[in-house]
Parts: structure tokens; C-alpha cells; sequence
């Protein structure tokens, strides 16, 4: 079954605010391209609650994106590999999607839950999913927002690692400039809301699971829209659904988060819901999860909440999430 390895791997992570990945076999070819801090193993995580503080085809020309300009490389000693489907030539840009993992898990324990891999080699776009560098208590995480979850290693610039990365795939692979998008879980969707509002001239789109953007929109000042998906279980008992804190340090919950999102991109209407209905939790009978618009929004800074109801946050994934997520991220592009 798609989802076995999965399923093996759920119960070392259930406690934490994080999920994992695989590299499932396929026609595409995996490049190491630079390296981060490696981590060994599998281990039991804790909850962000509890916190203490190769080469791939290289005859094209390299391509730049939007008006970012390249920064300094941050991706010195940061492993990350690039996956690259069998349809690439060189000829045609292709998308590129990252992911990435919840605290305390690695890119590889991400993929095996999320399974994008086998999509990015049938869909042809190009993939990414990288580890977060190690916390006091040698737990990878992302510095994404002050309520998650830097604790103790606040001077770690993922923003600029992860921009830094993107610039080096689209320096060796022919990257569609209106199709990069963000996809993380827990302490990887609060690090794609950080990667929507600092580099939004970049990121066409990205989706959340159980992550939430900063509360204090002070600190958030993207420069053009993002397209944003939010998706998130009601039950959820590690990044609540409603909002709350982690170590005192408060996040908004989904639906504030959508709605924080719908006045950075100046949607005009409210939230509403479309009548659409999806199966995204395996576990749950039927069709559990709505689907919530704002209306008035501009071509690429569509926002959307998808709610799990009864999940927690670690969902049971059904065949259909990881395809619909890749589906809607696709269908926003920049314009």
C-alpha cells in the first residue's frame, strides 16, 4: 500500500510537530548537490510544546528568478539533494516544490509520509526536501516564527538557507520562475508561511498542515501575493486548530492565519464555504474535510482552508491528499 512505510514510521513521531518523507524508487534521479548537518537514525521526538529552549543534467543554461538577487550561499555544510523525473531535459522549465519536515524530523521521514517523490516523477516537476540544522536538545528544526521553532538557536538564518537553495537549483536546473512552491508540516508549514512573507516575490504558492503564520503581522511584510493553503485537523492537540502558544510564545491558528493571509494579498470578499468536500484523512468515514475561500482575491494570492474535522496532527493521509495539494498548488502560479 502507498502509505505502509508511513505507517511504520507514524508511531516514532507521534508525539511531535512533525511528519516524514522516503525516497520511493523511480525513473528520476536524485542529486546530491550540496550537504547539511546529517542526522542518524530515527528517534522519538518532543512535542514543540516541550521545547527547552550524482549530477542531474547540467547542459542547460542556468535561470534566474524574479527580482530576488542572489545573496550570499548559505547552503555551505547544509546537505540537500534535488530530485529530477525522467521527463527532464533541460529544454522545458519545470516546477520546483519543496518540503519540509516538522521539528524533530529529517527531509527522508517527510517524504515517506507525504510521499511526493512518486508525483514529482509522474507530474514532471523538480523536488527538494531538505533537513533543518540540529537545536540544543539534537532535534532538527526550522526557525521559522518565534512561536516555532527556533528555541535556543535563534541566530540560524533558515530564511536565507532556503532562498539560498532555491537560487543554486535554478543556477543548475531549468526552473519555472512562476511555479516555486513551499509544502510543510507543523515547524515546516510555520517555515513556508516565514518563506511566504520574506520572499514573496519568489514563492507563487505554498501549503501548511498544522502550521500557522506569525501572529504579530508586524513581522510579516510580503511584497507581492502568495497563494496560501492551509490545511489542518480540528483535533489537533500539538499546534491547536483555534491558536495557542509554546513556551509563551503565541501562533494564530488556521483560521486567523487564512485571514491574515486574505488582507496581505487584499481579498476583497470573506471566507466562505465552496461546498466542496474532500477525503484527505484515511481513518475518518467519508468525506471529512471542508473546504473554506475568501472571495476577492487576486489570481495568484488565492487563500484557502482546507479542515480536517477530527483529525489530529499527525493525520492518517489518504491517497488523495498529497495529489490534491500538488493539484492546487499547481493551479496557482504567479501571473
Amino acid at each position: 500500500m502507498r502509505r505502509s512505510l508511513a505507517l511504520v514510521l507514524l508511531p516514532l513521531i507521534a508525539l511531535t510537530a512533525c511528519n516524514g518523507g522516503s525516497d520511493p524508487s523511480s525513473a528520476g534521479v536524485t542529486t546530491t548537490v550540496e550537504a547539511a548537518p546529517a542526522t542518524t537514525g530515527v528517534t522519538a521526538t518532543d512535542a514543540a510544546t516541550t521545547i527547552p529552549a550524482t549530477d542531474a543534467p547540467t547542459t542547460e543554461a542556468p535561470t534566474t528568478t524574479g527580482s530576488t538577487a542572489p545573496g550570499p550561499d548559505l547552503t555551505v555544510g547544509r546537505p540537500y539533494t534535488v530530485f529530477t523525473p525522467a521527463s527532464y531535459d533541460g529544454s522545458t522549465a519545470m516546477p520546483l516544490v519543496v518540503l519540509l519536515h516538522g521539528f524533530g524530523a529529517t527531509g527522508a521521514i517527510q517524504e515517506a509520509y507525504f510521499q511526493l517523490q512518486p508525483l514529482a516523477e509522474s507530474k514532471g516537476f523538480l523536488y527538494v526536501h531538505p533537513d533543518g540544522t540540529l537545536n540544543a536538545i539534537d532535534k532538527p528544526f526550522w526557525n521559522a516564527t518565534d512561536a516555532c521553532c527556533g528555541f535556543g538557536r535563534g541566530e540560524v538564518d533558515d530564511s536565507g538557507y532556503l532562498l539560498s537553495l532555491i537560487q543554486q537549483v535554478q543556477a543548475k536546473y531549468n526552473v519555472d520562475p512562476t511555479r516555486i512552491y513551499f509544502v510543510g508540516h507543523s515547524n515546516g508549514g510555520f517555515m513556508s508561511y516565514r518563506m511566504a512573507c520574506d520572499h514573496a516575490d519568489t514563492i507563487a504558492a505554498i501549503v501548511s498542515l498544522a502550521g500557522d503564520t506569525w501572529l504579530d503581522t508586524a513581522k510579516c511584510s510580503p511584497t507581492e501575493p502568495v497563494s496560501i493553503l492551509q490545511v489542518h485537523g480540528t483535533n489537533d492537540a500539538t499546534i491547536s486548530y483555534t491558536g495557542g502558544s509554546n513556551l509563551g510564545f503565541e501562533y494564530p491558528g488556521a483560521e486567523q492565519s487564512v485571514a491574515t493571509w486574505a488582507g496581505y494579498n487584499g481579498c476583497s470578499g470573506t471566507s466562505a464555504a465552496t461546498g466542496a468536500t474532500l477525503d484527505l484523512e484515511k481513518d475518518l468515514a467519508g468525506a471529512e474535510t471542508t473546504v473554506t475561500a475568501f472571495g476577492g482575491c487576486p489570481t495568484d494570492g488565492a487563500v484557502e482552508l482546507w479542515t480536517i474535522n477530527g483529525a489530529g496532527h499527525i493525520p492518517g493521509l489518504s491517497d488523495e491528499f498529497t495529489p490534491d495539494i500538488v493539484d492546487w498548488l499547481f493551479a496557482h502560479p504567479k501571473v
